[in-house]
């Protein structure tokens, strides 16, 4: 199957607005991180929370509409992780600090780990090619 080519136009809007919540998703993630890091008042830090949770949100649905076998990769797989991570701040709120830095560290690892990791799919057992990428 042929990949489908866009306009350069269009490749430029798409990979600024993923920069956009990129940059959004990381203003979050720092507010938020500081906050619980530092235990500071939630309500101070809460809005970074809801920053980053829906900026984090719209990029992973962006992941999945382009290619859903991003859901059986590992940058998919490693996300979802994250976000059941995140989930155990409510039953184990006193380990909030280190729930997140393991959050931060599973970050990094699908951020900037290799191609080969990230791309490898969990169901193939090898690493497997998506739909060309916007970065971004």
């Amino acid at each position: 199957m042929a990949r489908q080519q866009i306009s350069e136009k269009r490749f430029w809007m798409q990979r600024l607005t993923k920069t956009s919540f990129r940059a959004l998703h990381i203003l979050g993630i720092v507010g938020a991180g500081g906050g619980i890091l530092l235990s500071v008042e939630k309500s101070l830090w809460l809005n970074y929370w809801y920053l980053a949770m829906i900026s984090g949100s719209i990029l992973m649905l962006w992941e999945i509409i382009r290619d859903w076998r991003w859901l059986i990769q590992l940058k998919g797989v490693l996300t979802l992780g994250k976000l059941g991570l995140l989930c155990l701040f409510v039953p184990l709120a006193s380990y909030k600090p280190e729930l997140f830095i393991l959050v931060l560290f599973l970050s990094v690892i699908v951020s900037h780990g290799p191609s080969g990791l990230r791309h490898y799919s969990i169901v193939h057992r090898k690493q497997i090619d998506t739909k060309k990428e916007i970065k971004g």
